[in-house]
This record gives structure tokens, sequence and C-alpha cells, in this order.
């Protein structure tokens, strides 16, 4: 059987020649923006990546391989269809013997980045700890994936639909830090802090980068989670967001929405409810988090 892990050649390249590269997931194009954007804001991203001096990896699944690098065709080719399977580490090995396409969330994506070499991954916000685990008993792959890999995620904190503290307190369970970069508050993605604290602030990339770098040198086998706020002039207004984000769950819960579909379903609410207001922020951060990973990137690669 071949090896279902393909390595684009650009990627090969530049970890070859110890090069800084960015792992980019693409739960994003398929599942976590408005229909015909995904694609364009992907690509985007890249550029944003490229820009910084890092070699960006975009991961999804298509024609039964786990592709490390994706050319914008590729890209397009994982949308045509629309029924992209959300992959994480439970049906990422059915998707890829099935053939059919899949879009990588953080979990597969930070699993995938490890299996490649790369150490430093943007995306939105984390999964984790979703509202009413105890009865659900809901807690996201991406938190599980983390504690197993060594990669550093930057992100504006965990998607706000999510429960934080508790999520906070499962990333501490699990040995995963949770770094602020320039905050001192772990943040709430549509918005800069929620009030939880951080496991420490840095204020220059190169203390981020030694700390991430003693933290894999210890041996803790983890990954690193760097929290970076959404630019202030995007951040969504308090009572906008609190409105939104309360009635979309309520409608969640009225019809039954669970599992894979929640998110999903609730992001696509929080565009209806805030009148595309969540899309314009997080666009925002999606490039805020790509600017800093591939700094990071870059600090990261001269050791």
């Amino acid at each position: 059987m071949k090896p279902p892990l393909v390595i684009a050649p650009r990627v090969a390249d530049a970890l070859a020649q110890k090069q800084p590269v960015v792992a980019l997931e693409t739960t994003v194009v398929t599942h976590g923006l408005p229909e015909g954007q995904g694609v364009r804001t992907a690509l985007e991203l890249e550029t944003v990546v490229l820009e910084k001096g890092a070699v960006p990896a975009t991961i999804g699944v298509l024609g039964g391989k786990l592709r490390v690098g994706m050319s914008a065709e590729e890209l397009r080719d994982l949308t045509a269809t629309g029924r992209a399977a959300k992959v994480n580490l439970s049906n990422l090995a059915a998707v890829v013997a099935s053939g059919k396409p899949g879009s990588a969330t953080v979990a597969a994506t930070v699993f995938a980045a490890a299996q490649a070499g790369i150490r430093v991954m943007a995306t939105g916000g984390i999964g984790g700890v979703h509202r009413g685990v105890s009865e659900t008993g809901d807690v996201s792959a991406d938190l599980v994936a983390l504690s197993r890999h060594p990669v550093a995620v930057v992100c504006a904190g965990a998607k706000a639909i999510l429960d934080l503290p508790r999520t906070v307190e499962m990333l501490e369970t699990l040995g995963v830090p949770m770094y602020g970069f320039r905050t001192g508050e772990v943040p709430a993605f549509y918005r800069r802090g929620s009030g939880l604290d951080v496991d420490h602030r840095f204020e220059m990339m190169d203390e981020l980068a030694r700390a991430a770098l003693a933290h894999w040198a210890l041996g803790n086998g983890t990954g690193v989670v760097v929290g970076n706020p959404i630019p202030a002039e995007f951040e969504m207004p308090k009572e906008l967001y609190e409105g939104a984000l309360q009635r979309a769950l309520d409608e969640a819960a009225t019809r039954q929405v669970r599992g894979r579909e929640l998110t999903p379903f609730l992001l696509e609410r929080m565009r209806q409810l805030t009148e595309g207001r969540s899309v314009f922020s997080n666009l925002a951060l999606l490039r805020h988090n790509a600017q800093v990973a591939a700094s990071l990137a870059v600090l990261l690669a001269r050791g």
C-alpha cells in the first residue's frame, strides 16, 4: 500500500532546507465561511504567510491522500462537490480510504503537520469543551491532538461557542500550555479577552519562540497554544456578540444539532444574526494569526 501522506514538492523542499513552514487547515475553506469565499480566503492566507517569509502548507484530504500543501486547483476540487467531510482523528483514515474529499480540522492538521515535521500551524480558533458537556460529553478532538503532537497552534483562543473556562482547564490537565502573545488573557475569538489568565504572557516573538523550543526540549511531547487576540479595530461589539451567540446556542439546542455539525451550524447562525459582522471579524483574525504564525516559524527555523 502506498503511503497516504503526500507532501507537496515546495513544502518538501522547504522542510529539507530547514526553511520555516506554516500549516493551514481546510475546514475554513469548506465549512467556516460563506459559499465561494473559502478558497479565496485560503489563498489569501497563503499569501500572508509567504509575505512574512515562510512557506504555507494547506492540508486536506483529496484523491485518497492526506495532502500537506495543496494547489489552488486542488482547493477548488475540495469544494467542488460541496460534500467534503470534516476530518478529525477518528474519521481521518476512513475518509482517506474512501477516496472522498475531506477538510482538515485543527486536530487533523496538527497530526499531519507533526507527521511532516512542521512545527507551526495557524487557524482561527481551536475546538475545545462544548457547553453542556456534562450532558453531551462533547469535547473536541483538537485538544487530544494538541496533547499528542508537538506543534505550536496560533489562534484567537478557542471558538466563541465553547465553554472557555473548561477548555482552558482541560488544556492545563493535558499539559498543553496556553501562551499569550501580547496579552495576559485567553482570547475569546471575536472578542480580545475572556477574563481567563494565560499560562504566560510574551511581548516579544523571540521570547515566545524560546519558550516553545524549551517546552519541546524538555520532552513534554505536547503542542503549544499561542493565544493571539483579534486586532482591536476588528473586535465584535460585546452586546452584538453576546446576543447573537446566545440565540444561536438556543436554536442549536432546540433543533438538537450535535457532533460535527454543531460548529458549522453555530458559525453560520452567528453570521446571519450579526448580519455578516462575524465574517468580518473572522477574516481579520485569520489573517492576523497567519502573520504571527509565520513570524514564529521563521524564528523557530533558526533554532
